[in-house]
């Protein structure tokens, strides 16, 4: 049974470090899948990719995309002081669930409220995005540019500033780095590229409903590339963090 002290994540971790310690899974070895692991402590995927990740950043697996995860080391017994480390982050798949209720709503209102300025201003960030990929030009982070120009483009500063500081936690936070490396690359570029030019094509529209949708799938898209790093297997839904029936079904008027 695990304890309301610490994180679902941080509890897992240090469960599965002191297997590894004990000689349980030796260096070299593939820990179970993480649906495996889910199921053992009757949690969510998205916890035990957590989980995991605190186990990578600390240099003790590895997260190999369609392969598995793999024993790197053996951890000291004096690196449990490390925890303190992760004791104020909140999991990635946590932050992205916020995100995902949140700016789904704030596209649906910005497709009502947004000036010709805000899409032309997103329209740029967009074009701007597209040619940074064309050169591999990681030096600028237009996907984060994009939503909160969107965010901006609701004509609610309140909205504004909570989506900004959603940001702030994700760009001070170590594992959501650590978890973003595994798909800063090229064609999970294009993929997200596609995704906003989408929400783009909605708010053009003022189609409240498309832009509330093609949010919510932009994110998910998000969420299920981040599970796919490490099982070979595609991931499905998972209802402990994420609903798969969209819950906003109404309209703004």
């Amino acid at each position: 049974m695990l304890s309301t002290e610490k994180k679902q994540y941080q509890e897992i971790g240090e469960d599965l470090r002191a297997q590894i310690m004990q000689g349980l899974y030796p260096v070299g070895s593939r820990l179970p899948p993480e649906r495996n692991i889910a199921e053992t402590y009757g949690v969510s995927r998205t916890i035990v990719r957590e989980a995991l990740l605190m186990l990578e950043l600390q240099g003790t697996v590895d997260i190999r995309q369609g392969s598995g995860v793999y024993v790197m080391r053996v951890p000291a017994e004096n690196e449990a002081e490390e925890e303190a480390f992760f004791s104020s982050d909140i999991g990635p798949f946590e932050m992205l669930q916020a995100r995902q209720l949140l700016e789904s709503n704030i596209a649906a209102f910005a497709a009502k409220m947004a000036t010709k300025a805000d899409i032309d201003n997103l329209k740029r960030i967009l074009e701007q995005e597209q040619r940074a990929i064309a050169i591999n030009d990681l030096s600028q982070d237009n996907c984060k540019m994009f939503h909160l120009v969107l965010a901006g483009a609701s004509q609610n500063q309140m909205l504004l500033a909570t989506v900004e500081s959603i940001w702030r936690h994700l760009d001070s936070s170590p594992m959501w780095q650590q978890l973003r490396a595994h798909i800063d690359t090229r064609s999970y570029r294009l993929k997200w590229l596609g995704d906003l030019q989408t929400i783009l094509a909605a708010l053009r529209r003022r189609d409240v409903m498309g832009s509330w949708q093609a949010m919510w799938q932009h994110l998910e898209n998000v969420k299920n590339s981040l599970l796919e790093q490490s099982d070979s297997d595609a991931p499905d839904f998972d209802g402990y963090l994420f609903e798969s029936v969209p819950i906003f079904q109404g309209k703004l008027m």
